[in-house]
């Protein structure tokens, strides 16, 4: 027979009953195996998700329900500039709105003064940032104009008036790739 520590002892039937014994069924393990395999193939997936879903150039339009581009057979990319978005309601550049499109179509002057001077700021800014970088680069004047395909004209017009003044002279418009365009460019007849 074990030798066994001092104490109160409880008859054979209640020995390895959990409540009173020391019983087999008091303790259970604590040891979980871990499925590495499953795990391993969980962050394959949401890698490749990822990479799928990640563009390495970035947006450079938003595009919202209230602005349906024009369509062009000849275009060319768009690079990353200051966008102006054109509704049929608002004027807005980097998210703030500069102008309501009612209140322009009142008025008879030739600019924005509004947004002339949001440009004027960012082209401010922008310079102060290369100057601090020392890259040596000089400020392009590039803007791209994302404007809805019914704004009447007149009020792209003073936009452009206003992006010339606030120095951004370098105009781009974000339109739709229409049929046929492939990215080539051709020749159109006189």
């Amino acid at each position: 027979m074990a030798i066994q520590t001092p104490g109160k002892r409880f008859g054979k039937r209640l020995q390895k009953s959990k409540v009173f014994g020391h019983g087999h069924g008091a303790h259970k393990a604590t040891n979980a195996d871990l499925l590495i395999t499953p795990l391993v193939d969980m962050f394959v997936i949401i890698v490749l998700f990822l990479i799928a879903n990640f563009s390495a150039t970035g947006e450079i339009l938003n595009m919202t329900k209230d602005i349906q581009l024009p369509t062009a057979t000849h275009v060319d990319e768009l690079e990353l500039a200051p966008v102006i978005m054109i509704s049929n309601d608002d004027i807005i550049i980097n998210g703030v709105s500069v102008a309501r499109v009612a209140d322009l179509s009142r008025d008879d002057y030739v600019t924005i003064p509004a947004l002339e001077e949001k440009l004027r700021e960012q082209r401010k800014e922008t310079e102060e940032l290369h100057q601090l970088a020392n890259d040596g680069t000089a400020f392009k004047g590039v803007v791209n104009i994302q404007g809805h395909k019914d704004v009447p004209f007149r009020i792209i017009k003073r936009v452009m008036f206003s992006c010339q003044g606030g120095g951004y002279a370098n105009i781009n418009f974000a339109v739709l790739r229409g049929a046929g365009a492939g990215g080539e460019k051709t020749a159109s007849n006189p």
